[in-house]
């Protein structure tokens, strides 16, 4: 594994696939069928599965555990202490790695920290998650979810800045960061580049 950095105490298994520029810091544990892209930084005691996919440029802050069935696309940032699930009904006694359900994070996502992930579902793009949510259900792309169950209460843009206005109709906000265009269209937010 050419230009990767990896703590001394970290556990990397055989057959890990850990892209180039990537950094493994202090006593984590990346499982042998793990897929990792570029450019990924895992933070401290984080414990990567065997049926999980990194891609590039994500941020796995410290005490992450991320279990078989799920997918970070490029760009997600996991906070401190985020969780995955992949049982919805797990019991110790009781093997149900037949039940596992995958989950799909896209790119962009913020999970913040201490939030907590139910398997079986999908958070669109860019979504941003608030720390302490439990997410439950589907999320749509660029949605801000707070809440136990989390609940829609806003919307970000790409860049991770609230969306401000009470968009409805076609009004429209205008990132100063980015320069993208978004616009509510019905219940899903559309976004342009200008």
């Amino acid at each position: 594994m050419k230009n990767i950095q990896i703590h001394s105490s970290a556990i990397i298994d055989p057959g890990a696939k850990i892209g180039e520029l990537s950094k493994i810091w202090h006593w984590s544990h990346i499982s042998s069928g793990a897929k990792i892209g570029k450019k990924v930084n895992i933070g401290q005691n984080v414990f990567v599965s065997n049926k999980v996919v990194i891609g590039n440029n994500c941020k796995i802050q410290n005490n992450v555990s991320i279990f078989d069935g799920v997918t970070l696309e490029d760009g997600v940032f996991c906070g401190p202490s985020s969780v995955f699930t992949n049982v919805k009904y797990p019991r110790a006694f009781i093997e149900k790695k037949d039940q596992y359900l995958p989950t799909l994070v896209k790119q962009g996502v913020t999970l913040g920290a201490n939030c907590t992930i139910i398997c079986g579902i999908t958070i669109g793009h860019y979504a941003f998650i608030s720390a302490g949510s439990v997410v439950t259900k589907n999320v749509e792309p660029y949605a801000l979810m707070t809440g136990c169950p989390a609940r829609q209460v806003g919307w970000v843009s790409e860049y991770g800045e609230k969306i401000e206005l009470p968009l409805k109709g076609n009004q429209s906000f205008i990132c100063s960061k980015s320069n993208k265009k978004y616009t509510l269209t019905g219940d899903k937010l559309v976004v342009d580049s200008i």
